[in-house]
């Protein structure tokens, strides 16, 4: 194991490049996520992804020395806080490269493909995610114009998620669906107002979901290579993009183990 190193300058490359990660919503430069927290931490290492670094505070430290791999720097709390991306730190936060996949991972076996298209909020993006992995989705497309998979705040909403699922980003919307029917999918746009009802399709055969932005919902050019699905609800129009998806997500699956 390599010794612990203490970091003490604010002005450190590594902890700059951090810093600019949290701000951008994104991953480092050279490509690695944020995972704040032990529990991140620990589904990073059990998803057998690389760790680059552990950053910790003198608190925690003892915790995390016998690592085996990543490097370890001790930072006091006041500069960890500088770094941190929540309120509440626990006072670690591993840089982690995420999984690289492709297409044929996300369309394997019997095809549940969620596709994303504008989603803006990373709550609602990791929440996703999480659901796809929770509820037997085969992998997930993120398009261009879509919130950032990797980004610090999707990543805790993903509560590690991200690690394992299949995952594709920055197709465009031809390439999305050239893929879908590539494939022989039956594509379902979530829309408040589609004419289909969940409980009236056919989710154990291979199919793809598309959600919308929070704003504009699912684009006309997407739509025109998909079928109009509804949720039905009472008293309310629409609802948010990670619980409708959460929804659509347990149908299928409920379909699919019966």
């Amino acid at each position: 194991m390599t010794r612990p190193q203490t970091l003490t300058s604010p002005s450190n490359p590594l902890l700059k490049e951090v810093r600019r990660a949290n701000a951008r919503g994104s991953t480092t430069q050279d490509g690695y996520c944020l995972a704040e927290g032990f529990h991140l931490l620990e589904e990073a290492l059990r998803s057998k992804c690389e760790v680059k670094a552990v950053l910790a505070t003198p608190a925690v430290e003892s915790r995390i020395r016998g690592l085996a791999g990543p490097r370890v720097f001790v930072l006091d709390d006041r500069l960890f806080q500088s770094v941190s991306g929540t309120e509440a730190t626990q006072g670690v936060l591993a840089l982690v490269r995420p999984p690289a996949w492709n297409l044929d991972a996300v369309f394997r076996g019997q095809p549940l493909v969620v596709v994303l298209e504008g989603v803006q909020d990373p709550g609602n993006a990791g929440a996703i995610i999480r659901a796809a992995e929770a509820f037997g989705a085969t992998g997930l497309l993120f398009l261009k114009g879509t919130v950032s998979p990797y980004g610090p705040k999707a990543v805790r909403a993903s509560a590690g998620s991200v690690f394992r699922m299949p995952l594709v980003a920055g197709l465009d919307v031809a390439g999305a669906r050239a893929a879908l029917e590539q494939h022989g999918l039956d594509v379902y746009a979530a829309v408040p107002s589609g004419q289909r009802d969940l409980a009236s399709v056919d989710l154990t055969r291979p199919c793809a979901l598309i959600i919308g932005s929070e704003g504009s919902g699912v684009s006309d050019r997407l739509r025109a290579g998909a079928a109009d699905l509804r949720i039905p609800t009472s008293g309310v129009e629409s609802l948010n993009a990670a619980l409708a998806a959460g929804i659509l997500l347990y149908e299928a699956r409920r379909q699919r183990g019966a």
